[in-house]
């Protein structure tokens, strides 16, 4: 009985608890902008590879799910998983790092945004109005919510890391007509993490970011994360830092030997492992998780 009750113990110091997601909240009560008349095929989930990732395709009701943390310090994030604008890895770079957001006090928000790409649009457009709807729906929220409205940040990973460098490094104009019950306040995040960011680099020169990417004397404090091997992003990772250097912006970049892309949650032998601890550390010095 002892040894089964240490166990337990251990278990529940390797697995915190953590409190259930409330219902999710459709970003678009009243019709997503410019999709009247999509075709889309309905929306499906499967599980591959040998970690059982779960892929998301064909969204086109998206929603933001609230993960409250149990012990909430006021802090916020908003979570944009990857999948190359596509289709969504909502397991390992979603659910799974909502859970451990929360495990550190922080309430998460997890952003099922549109995908696949839309013809004829940028292929962050649709994607950006979703973020966008859904910062204003955490901010709006924020009393109901134990959330601070000046601690709300934003997580991306691969694609969800341009987006999410595309709301802290963008104009902050809205990309849609704003709703003035939820959209009042500003749609930039007070803080991001970028997770192996895609798509951050110039296509015609790779010494410029993109040109939706314009990193100023006001773009908030950005963690970033990456590894060497990584095959196609880790140069626009650097650029990114760089500008951010060049602008007095505070930012921490951290670039591991080997890790690859799109390693999220799941575990791994590599150095890059740590970067959970990192980015909590990150925010603790920042003062985003409270005093």
């Amino acid at each position: 009985m002892k040894i089964a009750l240490t166990l337990i113990s251990l278990l529940s110091l390797t697995f915190p608890v953590v409190a259930a997601p409330l219902a999710p909240l459709p970003l678009w009560p009243n019709g997503v902008p410019g999709e009247a008349k999509s075709t889309l095929p309905a929306e499906s989930i499967e599980r591959k590879g040998p970690y059982q990732i779960e892929i998301l395709s064909n969204v086109s009701s998206p929603t933001l799910t609230l993960y409250p943390a149990e012990k909430p310090n006021g802090a916020a994030v908003l979570v944009c998983p990857g999948g190359g604008y596509n289709i969504l890895a909502m397991s390992h770079e979603g659910t799974e790092v909502c859970q451990w957001l929360n495990s550190i006090g922080i309430t998460a928000g997890l952003l099922k945004y549109r995908v696949p790409r839309r013809e004829n649009l940028a292929i962050h457009a649709a994607p950006l109005q979703d973020a966008q709807r859904a910062m204003g729906l955490m901010r709006s929220h924020a009393k109901d919510w134990s959330i601070d409205p000046q601690r709300i940040g934003i997580l991306g990973f691969s694609a969800g890391g341009h987006l999410a460098a595309v709301m802290l490094a963008g104009d902050g104009q809205r990309s849609y007509p704003a709703d003035p019950k939820i959209d009042q306040a500003s749609p930039v995040p007070n803080f991001g993490l970028l997770l192996y960011p895609a798509y951050l680099l110039n296509g015609s020169d790779p010494d410029l970011l993109a040109s939706e990417l314009h990193v100023t004397e006001k773009t908030p404090p950005i963690f970033l994360t990456i590894a060497d091997n990584d095959k196609n992003f880790t140069e626009g990772t650097a650029r990114f830092y760089i500008e951010m250097h060049r602008n007095n912006r505070p930012c921490e970049l951290h670039i591991f030997a080997k890790g690859g892309h799109g390693f999220g949650m799941r575990n791994t032998e590599e150095e890059i492992a740590q970067w959970p601890s990192l980015a909590e550390k990150w925010m603790k010095a920042e003062g985003w998780m409270g005093k």
